[in-house]
């Protein structure tokens, strides 16, 4: 129940934030920021959906390790993707690991019933935050965007959910 309010007061304060930006002129922010088996990822903001707290998820059989299930989020079943898996990072997650992660449904505009499993949320980011860029790796998949650096050398990966949910890999569930 804790981790219920603490999201809401999360998407809460983001929603202020964003307000505030329009209000004042201030940049507005391009991403939100979460990790994922210890990598850094951006998603743009249009392309992103709603913020759950972890609920429980039906598994599906015969399909990849990365998708989890189908899981009830507002009454509509969204079927639930390991981000860490899908891109290549599986992780043991134990129900502590769980309870602290957050679902991340993709914007309704894409047309995908789908919600990542982020293990963290980072707030958002707008270009500002970073020192450097680069260009993504050349044998990078399609939906790979920029790598920016931020001032403590992090490095955080771009990923564009629209390309994302058209990939063969993102498509391809079945084991």
């Amino acid at each position: 129940m804790a981790n219920r309010e603490a999201l809401r007061e999360l998407q809460v304060r983001l929603a202020g934030r964003l307000q505030a930006a329009r209000v004042e002129g201030l940049s507005v922010s391009s991403w939100l920021a979460v990790e994922a088996a210890g990598q850094s990822y951006l998603l743009p903001l249009a392309q992103s959906g709603e913020i759950f707290p972890w609920v429980a998820v039906q598994p599906v059989p015969y399909t990849q390790a990365w998708f989890l299930g189908v899981a009830n989020l507002r009454g509509g079943l969204v079927g639930v993707v390991d981000l860490a898996g899908l891109l290549g990072s599986p992780v043991q997650r134990t129900e502590q690991m769980l309870a602290e992660s957050s679902l991340l449904a993709f914007n309704t505009a894409l047309d995908v019933n789908a919600a990542l499993l982020v293990d963290r949320l980072a707030g958002l980011r707008g270009t500002e935050a970073f020192v450097a860029s680069e260009n993504p790796a050349e044998e990078a998949p399609a939906f790979y965007g920029t790598v920016y650096i931020d001032a403590a050398g992090v490095r955080w990966q771009e990923l564009n959910l629209q390309i994302l949910s058209q990939h063969p890999a993102f498509l391809s569930i079945s084991a």
